[in-house]
């Protein structure tokens, strides 16, 4: 089978059509017990044994190149790959601008790991061994905030200070600069800007962001303020504008 066919074994029930996942996993047992399981969801599936065939079928290259694939909606990555490590293709793909939702797969269970996972752009963490229906529904709850998370709403200009968000356009800038944020961090950004001054608790930043059903480590809030923060402030570790309120969580200005 070619890296970019669909296996006959995962062939998804036609009339749910949920969308395309592409599971990076060289252990073949895990592998055929997740496609199955999604297939049988509705998921059309895709599968890369390491993660150069993964950057590939992604439409990103080793060198920064992108290439025309066809669209691939969520990725289930495991960690422990040939070629290339689940760490290092998430960084990869993140760097040259890919915008998909990653649901990193990994033996590894600790504190760090996860939030090494989460710093380097992965959406959530889940641990080997998993139940399969947690695994579906995050998978379901992922394309769900990913398809949201830019809403086209008309809404006046947000403005704080030097920063100006535009809603309807999903643009941010500082002055006459524009700033680069993911469809993430333009919705915490556009909350706190939305109250100025209120101060936001991680689990209502999760609540308005992520949704109820997110079920992955608060910690996420943090990773993604000090993105945030790399983009708009001067000086990150003395930040003007995302403020840590300690003991309670986050404020603008």
């Amino acid at each position: 089978m070619t890296s970019l066919e669909l296996s006959a074994q995962f062939q998804p029930n036609l009339r749910v059509g949920l969308g395309r996942v592409l599971i990076v996993e060289d252990e073949a047992l895990i592998r055929d017990t997740v496609g199955l399981a999604l297939a049988e969801e509705g998921f059309e599936i895709l599968i890369a044994e390491d993660g150069l065939t993964a950057l590939d079928m992604l439409g990103g290259s080793a060198n920064g190149s992108r290439a025309a694939v066809p669209e691939i909606n969520l990725v289930i990555l495991d960690l422990m790959l040939p070629g290339m490590n689940g760490l290092d293709l998430c960084r990869l793909v993140r760097h040259q601008g890919l915008d998909i939702p990653i649901l990193i797969l990994s033996a590894k269970g600790t504190e760090t790991d996860r939030v090494v996972g989460l710093e380097i752009g992965a959406d959530d963490y889940l641990t080997k061994p998993f139940g399969m229906r947690e695994l579906i529904a995050r998978c379901r709850a992922l394309l769900r905030r990913h398809q949201g998370s830019c809403h086209q709403e008309s809404e006046p200009v947000l403005r704080f200070q030097e920063i100006a968000l535009h809603p309807r356009e999903c643009r941010v800038f500082i002055g006459r600069q524009e700033v680069n944020l993911s469809p993430k961090e333009f919705r915490i950004l556009e909350l706190f800007m939305s109250q100025p001054r209120r101060v936001w608790s991680r689990d209502q930043i999760i609540d308005q962001v992520w949704g109820h059903d997110f079920m992955g480590d608060n910690k996420t809030v943090d990773v993604h303020i000090r993105w945030i923060r790399e983009k708009l402030e001067a000086d990150p570790s003395n930040p003007q504008y995302l403020k840590t309120v300690r003991g309670f969580g986050y404020r603008l200005g």
